[in-house]
């Protein structure tokens, strides 16, 4: 699936979200073609107990807050568990081992996050769920895990995965080209997605701080509250990455950007807890100011002609945020109208910065002025007071 048709999907579910259309690009520093010896994938066969075991002791990574992964309905987990009592053979898994022996799970998360529910889950350690919706085996049709005889408990304790292992040893953009490759079946993951498998607990654990605050609700409308392909994790860390390099440190693609800063919040030497505090409050400040002069409308295009909602806008919610991130909020309340209302003469005269906010909105020209633009008009209008 071609990165339109992602951004496309992405729009019809939440119905609010601009499209905004962009080519794949490689990460730089990645020799193409790649090199064999770059690619270190290893096959190895894993017991579902070993699955079950690794779960419970942290060493298997399913990436818990993944919300786009927990679609299945009860009918479709109670036949993947019934094809594992029939020994039908699992489709493959895909794992990333990181350098202590963690196993990320790349492309499985929702199979193995079934099997541990219908085993593990449920307060009264029975099971989560009952088998419902069966097509061969009617015999045990509506027991939980706990209720099944011995014999079916240790076949699905018994059957073995094959797995795909990526060794540590494999540089990251190799490691994300693969990832890209081999999610290919039902909905691809997307380049956050993406990013929130390989990433560790601690860049994860904040951009979730940054999507759950309040100001972040109010100032996107709630419209990414509830989609499940991560965008409003990808946008907090579009401001991450700009607040922390300014847009003369973007060098395309934006993946690549994107991915420096991810590294960067896991890395404590690099970004401490500290700047993380500053980093979080800079970001709520860029979220009450954009508020103060857009109101309902932040973060969307909002031309002179136009007094409906139109859908929210990633290069806007980058740009603005950061912009007025930087400014303090009595000289934002104090300029907001005109400060909107220059915006808005941009939105629908200046043909320039409607395009860097539309199209091709990785390209490092259209990135710095869309930036230029938003500070200028918040130049002219604080500093003339």
């Amino acid at each position: 699936m071609s990165q339109s048709a992602e951004v496309r999907e992405e729009h019809e579910e939440t119905g609010s979200l601009d499209v905004e259309l962009e080519e794949l690009a490689p990460f730089h520093d990645i020799d193409r073609p790649w090199k064999p010896e770059s690619i270190r994938v290893t096959t190895k066969s894993f017991s579902l107990r070993n699955m079950l075991d690794a779960m419970a002791e942290n060493s298997l990574d399913l990436a818990p807050d993944f919300q786009r992964l927990q679609v299945w309905k009860a009918v479709q987990k109670a036949q993947l568990i019934e094809s594992i009592l029939l020994q039908i053979p699992l489709p493959a898994f895909y794992f990333a081992e990181d350098e202590e022996g963690t196993l990320r799970v790349v492309d499985g998360v929702q199979r193995l996050s079934t099997i541990r529910d219908f085993v593990h889950g449920g307060e009264d350690g029975r099971g989560g769920f009952r088998l419902d919706g069966l097509e061969y085996i009617a015999d045990v049709t509506g027991l939980r895990f706990a209720d099944l005889p011995p014999v079916w408990q240790r076949r699905v304790y018994n059957t073995q995965i094959t797995a795909n292992v990526i060794d540590p040893s494999t540089p990251t953009p190799v490691m994300y080209d693969i990832f890209r490759r081999i999610n290919t079946g039902g909905t691809p993951l997307n380049a956050q997605e993406i990013r929130h498998c390989m990433s560790q607990p601690r860049s994860r654990a904040f951009l979730k701080r940054l999507t759950q605050l309040q100001e972040f609700d109010s100032a996107t409308g709630g419209v990414l509250r509830n989609q499940r392909r991560m965008i409003d994790r990808e946008v907090a860390l579009r401001f991450c990455a700009f607040a922390t390099d300014g847009p003369g440190g973007y060098l395309e693609p934006m993946d690549e950007f994107l991915w420096s800063v991810t590294e960067k919040i896991d890395d404590p030497d690099a970004l401490d807890d500290h700047g993380l505090d500053e980093l979080a409050d800079r970001f709520a400040l860029g979220l009450r100011n954009a508020y103060a002069i857009f109101g309902s409308h932040s973060f969307r295009k909002w031309p002179l002609d136009v007094d409906r909602l139109l859908p929210f806008n990633r290069a806007l919610f980058e740009s603005w945020t950061v912009v007025v991130s930087q400014v303090p909020e009595a000289d934002i309340l104090a300029n907001a109208d005109e400060i909107r209302i220059h915006a808005r003469q941009a939105m629908t005269e200046d043909t320039e910065y409607i395009a860097a906010v539309t199209a091709s909105t990785g390209d490092r020209r259209r990135v710095g002025l869309r930036f230029d633009r938003a500070a200028e008009l918040i130049e002219d209008a604080v500093g003339a007071h």
